[in-house]
């Protein structure tokens, strides 16, 4: 007869995140979380594979509960510049909070320690970016449509921009002591889109 689990997976994963999350990859151990989330090793590796597995399905929880919240945020409809606007401000006191100070991005957090050397990691790191790119792309698209951005820009060169700025708000908020800094470089962006 087979055992049931006496643990809630979806708890656990949630746990695994958190974790990750507050600590990075390679800070965790898997003594780490055994005690973390109160289960044993056996059980861990039934149910999530590897450490590393683990942190992959982590990362796509992570993903799943925030990508689609953005893409909401910039297909209202309506103007979409001031969506836009919003968006990157946002981000911007996202990563000026002291919440943020302590965890950042788990998707940025990943893209610096673990992108260069995990091909796994990277991939879910774009596809992240992916998430993130597209909708801006479609919101500065439907913005110059409408006339709230000149024909001369071309959309998706600032949607990478504002892409790159994001994640690197992201990374000094993280470390920087001062919000004035990612809130000003974000303002600058924006002055851009005018």
């Amino acid at each position: 007869m087979a055992r049931t689990k006496e643990f809630d997976p979806d708890a656990a994963l949630q746990a695994a995140l958190e974790l990750f999350w507050q600590r990075g990859y390679e800070a965790t151990s898997m003594a780490d979380l055994v005690e973390h989330l109160g289960i044993g090793r056996a059980s861990i590796y039934a149910t999530f594979g590897n450490k590393h597995e683990l942190y992959l399905k982590a990362m796509d929880r992570y993903t799943e509960g925030h990508d689609p919240v953005l893409v909401a945020e910039l297909a209202q409809p309506g103007p979409a510049l001031p969506a836009v606007r919003a968006v990157v401000r946002r981000f911007a006191d996202e990563a000026a909070s002291p919440e943020s100070r302590l965890n950042g991005c788990l998707v940025t957090n990943t893209a610096a320690e673990l992108g260069p050397h995990d091909p796994a990691a990277a991939r879910r790191v774009e596809i992240s970016w992916e998430r993130l790119e597209t909708p801006l792309v479609s919101a500065l698209v439907r913005a110059q449509a409408q006339g709230e951005l000149p024909e001369d820009r071309d959309p998706r060169a600032l949607a990478r921009m504002l892409l790159v700025l994001l994640q690197g708000v992201r990374i000094v908020g993280k470390v920087s002591s001062d919000p004035a800094r990612v809130r000003d470089a974000a303002e600058q962006a924006l002055a851009l889109l005018d």
